[in-house]
């Protein structure tokens, strides 16, 4: 498992628009937004359904991790989703502790730690 999301009751917008709100209360900005369904309506002509990836980061928390490991850059920001499927809204967060285990460092783990905290109270609250 490298995610933790849940189904939501509500629209895709308010289910984005409660996921920034949410992620803002935790101390994350978003630095980018994919849309994954104008692209690839875009790029290959394929009618897809609602897909949002938020590339979230908290600065103080980034800044720990790239103190503790600078070539951490490779996995910021974490990857926040929204998206429908079957007619239902689902939110999900990257687990940064399965993200970064590949990288054996006991400084960055704590940072994991913190971060992925702050993430399942982002998606537990939506």
């Amino acid at each position: 498992m490298y995610g933790y999301g849940k189904e939501v009751d509500m629209d895709f917008d308010s289910a984005v628009e409660k996921t920034v709100e949410a992620l803002q209360k935790e101390g994350f900005g978003v630095l980018t937004e994919i849309d994954v369904k104008a692209t690839l309506k875009e790029k290959l002509g394929i009618d897809y359904e609602d897909y949002l990836i938020l590339g979230a980061c908290n600065p103080p928390l980034a800044h720990k991790a790239l103190v503790a490991e600078k070539e951490i850059g490779l996995l910021l920001p974490c990857n926040v989703i929204v998206y429908r499927d079957g007619g239902r809204t689902h939110v999900s967060a990257i687990l940064p502790t399965q993200a970064m285990s590949m990288v054996e460092n006991e400084d960055l783990k704590k940072v994991a730690e913190e971060v992925e905290e702050k993430l399942k109270r982002v998606i537990d609250s939506i």
